[in-house]
């Protein structure tokens, strides 16, 4: 998790974004693949930067865990499909993240989504604060 809290640092400041970092693991720990908003494309979100780097019939995913900065979006203006439906259809069954999303910009309800389809939810709220460094500039601070 403190992985993907570092990586949000890496983002380009957005004052229509969070800043976040993800990182997905194979059951045995490995890191199979890393991202973060905005990585390489100016609407690309952590997660969606991260499950584009492998095959979406990789078969790792099924059994792998991504952790993430930020609670998974449930809704997005930029993309027809949200990081919780890419998540969900990657059948990642666990997500852990460490800051539920504040409604700055949208009501998110990813970890509710996910929770209702089966996938296992954790959220590390004492590592919240980390990932809200990353977006003082949207938050004031």
């Amino acid at each position: 998790m403190r992985e993907a809290v570092e990586l949000a640092r890496r983002c380009p400041p957005s004052t229509t974004a969070f800043s976040v970092g993800a990182v997905i693991t194979g059951e045995d720990g490995e890191v199979l693949a890393t991202g973060w908003s905005r990585e390489a494309d100016p609407r690309a979100h952590a997660e969606e930067a991260a499950l584009a780097k492998l095959s979406p019939v990789d078969e790792r995913l099924t059994r792998a865990t991504l952790y993430s900065s930020l609670e998974p979006c449930s809704r997005r203006a930029s993309r027809p499909l949200s990081c919780t439906r890419l998540i969900l259809a990657a059948r990642v069954p666990r997500v852990v993240f460490a800051w539920r999303e504040p409604s700055l910009f949208v009501d998110c309800e990813g970890a509710e989504i996910l929770r209702g389809a089966g996938v296992e939810v954790i959220e590390m709220p004492h590592l919240a604060p980390l990932a809200r460094a990353a977006n003082a500039h949207l938050l004031g601070g």
